[in-house]
């Protein structure tokens, strides 16, 4: 078990506290233990790192899911895989690197005007570039998410341009409006803003004769197959990182990350919540009143003998304990819950009516008269009917 503190602990929030509640919390949180203003104090840098971490899983509804239902072990790398801690996709999966030189990087939006964009620049200067990341959603079947999958995919994103070398073109020039900064500087008040140069989007030069392949943006497209392992008990909602599999542009030094939103599809057997398992049982009118055997094949192949006790109802339920989903990132699996619903027979032959009407006349009767057959097989008929739909409306 994760001995991590609990991130709505280390916000100070309800685990029911809104984004807008979140986002204050935390920018007093990051204020107060940021390493800029804590310098040398190796507790405050850590209490940040923790601050961190928090703040982008709960800004962020999905991640925010996946926690709320798996705690830490989501984030956790290493086992089967969980949201963020996948292995073996290129490298690994990293769903959080808070390093000494990234920790201002979250926080740039909220101490860069206090100290006049110093605190960005020396961030964006200290940061290695990436390209842009890609997103890809991907949907497999209940079965594929029972035992994890994995999945071929063709993905397009971009790289390089070979034409050009990534230069764009020929005759580039710095860009006037930056002076080839890629970023222009302006006073509002008493602070200094900075923000990407509208005239040459941050590259800080304008070309004169773009490149006829890639029409000036240094860039290509290119189409691979990426192959992408999911772990057994992923559920919707789910993401997973690849890095480095995403976009790279020129001046970056590495390629993006490539982001994969999982959807499992509703299976037409067996319904899902959380760990769990719902199978819904038909069970013959003559097996439920006598008592029997019955059979159901599991998600796994497995087939499973259901023991049917005399004088069965609609409704009752069977659990078999760890034959739900297995646990993402962790041991053990959740319980399949097999509901019986009793079916009544339809379109009698000859032979069964004169049975049900022998049954009915020697069960069907009150204290004080005897009813005719038609009427106890009316009253029969309604009380099961009035039974029926009890067990529907409840």
């Amino acid at each position: 078990m994760s001995d991590k503190v609990d991130y709505y602990e280390l916000l100070n929030v309800s685990r029911t506290a809104s984004l807008d509640e979140i986002k204050r919390a935390y920018r007093v949180q990051a204020k107060k233990y940021h390493p800029d203003l804590n310098p040398g104090n190796k507790e405050a840098e850590q209490k940040f790192k923790e601050i961190c971490e928090a703040y982008e899983v709960l800004k962020d509804d999905q991640k925010r899911a996946a926690y709320d239902r798996y705690g830490h072990a989501a984030f956790e790398q290493g086992g089967a895989g969980g949201f963020g801690g996948f292995n073996g996709f290129g490298g690994g999966f990293n769903g959080f690197n808070f390093s000494s030189d990234g920790f201002s990087d979250l926080f740039e939006d909220i101490f860069s005007g206090f100290m006049g964009g110093a605190g960005r620049s020396r961030a964006s200067s200290r940061r290695k570039r990436k390209g842009e990341d890609v997103r890809y959603d991907m949907e497999i079947s209940l079965k594929e998410a029972f035992f994890g999958v994995k999945k071929e995919v063709e993905l397009t994103t971009q790289t390089i341009c070979e034409e050009c070398k990534g230069q764009g073109g020929t005759n580039v020039q710095s860009c006037p409006s930056c002076h080839g900064t890629g970023k222009i500087r302006y006073q509002r008040g008493f602070f200094m803003m900075e923000e990407v140069c509208p005239s040459c989007k941050g590259t800080g030069k304008q070309i004169k004769d773009p490149c006829p392949s890639c029409h000036g943006s240094g860039t290509a497209d290119h189409t691979r197959t990426v192959e992408i392992n999911i772990p057994a008990g992923v559920d919707t909602g789910i993401r997973m990182r690849l890095a480095g599999e995403g976009n790279l542009s020129p001046g970056s030094s590495e390629a993006g990350d490539l982001y994969v939103f999982i959807t499992v599809k509703e299976d037409k057997d067996f319904k899902r919540e959380g760990i769990n398992l719902f199978y819904t049982l038909k069970v013959p009118m003559p097996i439920a009143v006598l008592g029997g055997h019955m059979k159901i094949v599991l998600l796994n192949g497995e087939e499973k003998d259901i023991v049917i006790d005399e004088g069965t109802q609609t409704g009752e339920q069977i659990c078999l304990k760890g034959k739900g989903m297995p646990v993402l990132q962790g041991i053990g699996a959740g319980d399949l819950f097999v509901t019986l619903k009793v079916e009544t027979p339809t379109h009698l032959t000859e032979k069964q009516r004169k049975l049900m009407e022998a049954f009915a006349a020697d069960t069907l009767q009150t204290p004080h008269q005897k009813l005719t057959i038609a009427e106890e097989l009316a009253s029969f008929a309604k009380r099961i009917w009035k039974k029926l739909f009890q067990k529907k409306s409840s």
